[in-house]
This record gives C-alpha cells, structure tokens and sequence, in this order.
C-alpha cells in the first residue's frame, strides 16, 4: 500500500477502480486545515486525465500493472505486433494504443509494453531513435539566418523539421518524447 508521502512523478496506483500514473504529485500544507498532496494523474486504460486532491494518510493500493520488455516486429492492419523479448511470445496492439508513437516505431526496435490483468495497454518507447530520412527538399542556398528548417520525411513516414543541411539518406537521432531533431549520425 502506498501513503500519500510515497506519491510521485511515474509511481502507477490503483485509484477510483482503476490503475493511474501519476503525473505530477505536490504536498500542500495550507495555514489552516488538514495537509493533502495535489495529484494529476492519467488513466492508463482510457488515457484521461484527472486532478485530485488526497488527504494526508490515505492509502491507495499499487496498480496490479507489469512491464515487459518487447521488440517491435511489424504492422499488420490495425494493429502493431509485439515479441516479448524472453518468451518469444506475440501480442498485438491497437493502433488507439500506440497513438502517434506510431511515428517512432521501426523494425526491431525494443520498447517496454505495460500490460493490467495481463492485457497490454500502452507502451514506453526509449528515449532515443534513429530514423533514415526518405524524402526532403534541398535546402535553399543564402536561407540561413535564424536557424531555418525545412520539412522531412522518415523512414517510418512520420514528417518532422530538420535543418537545411539534412538530406535524402542520412540517419537522424530523434527525440520520441517531442518529435524533435537532435542529430545527424551515421549508418542506421
């Protein structure tokens, strides 16, 4: 059982019948009345988020969630296919559970998929990915000043902005938690 002390950013509870994330946790102490803790938290069946405030003292049960590290194989349809990393098991997911995460998701790639009452029902992507750039405009010679960008398209199909020397082939270490360039590499 958790305490609302033990409350913080990533701690995964049971609240309200359901398993939660919590977002962002915060004690208050107000000059009058009873202490609390300030949560934002999001649903990790419906993906909704709520805020609430919890007493001191309550207690609230950790969510009966388990995460396994799996390899992404392949999209089929709808659904994204899984292998678990250690069983060789497959398990498909929906495209609502991916979300954009779809833009980031290559062959091979090893992501943590978080399973409730052994039912996967999200997945957490590593921090980093390296995609080949597909498609891109040249860059225009002497448009240079204030750092320009120009559009570009991965190997996964996703578009992201890129600076004007990117181009068509090169390998580019992405940032999957906001989409966002960071560098050029070499070889995928």
């Amino acid at each position: 059982m958790y305490d609302t002390s033990d409350l913080k950013k990533g701690l995964k509870i049971m609240f309200e019948g359901g398993p939660f994330l919590v977002i962002e946790a915060q004690f208050v102490k107000p000059g009058k009345g009873a202490a609390f803790t300030r949560t934002k938290m999001r649903n990790l069946l419906t993906g909704s988020t709520i805020e609430r405030n919890i007493r001191s003292g309550e207690k609230m049960p950790p969510a009966d969630v388990e995460e396994n590290e799996m390899t992404f194989l392949y999209k089929e349809g709808d659904a994204f296919v899984f292998m678990d990393s250690r069983t060789y098991d497959q398990v498909q997911l929906a495209e609502n559970l991916i979300g954009d995460d779809w833009r980031w998701l290559k062959d091979n790639l090893a992501c943590h998929v978080l399973f409730y009452n052994s039912r996967p029902i999200a997945i957490s992507l590593p921090n980093f990915v390296e995609l080949q750039v597909t498609k891109s405009e040249p860059g225009v010679k002497g448009d240079t000043s204030g750092g320009a960008m120009k559009a570009a398209t991965l190997s996964t199909g996703a578009e992201i902005n890129v600076p004007l020397f990117i181009n068509e082939g090169d390998f580019l270490r992405i940032d999957t938690r906001d989409g966002q360039y960071i560098e050029r590499v070499k070889g995928g």
